[in-house]
């Protein structure tokens, strides 16, 4: 479920990330805080949101090869 402009307010999040994955990155964030950044904790939450960032990615891509090949068609 995405996340409400509320929750991301006050999850702190800045205006870039405020995105598709915003949801999964604020309690990648928390678990950060809670464990002092260490690299090998939170490692299962940062997959989950490195592969919804990339699916987004993804995502985005097709939708402008999409309008691209909708141009040129016309």
């Amino acid at each position: 479920m995405p996340a409400t402009q509320k929750e991301m307010q006050d999850a702190r999040l800045p205006l870039g990330y405020r995105d598709f994955c915003a949801d999964l990155l604020i309690p990648l964030n928390k678990c950060r805080s809670e464990t002092y950044y260490l690299p090998f904790k939170c490692q299962d939450e940062r997959h989950v949101y490195e592969k919804c960032q990339y699916d987004d990615y993804l995502r985005r891509m097709k939708a402008a090869e999409d309008k691209k090949r909708e141009a040129a068609d016309e």
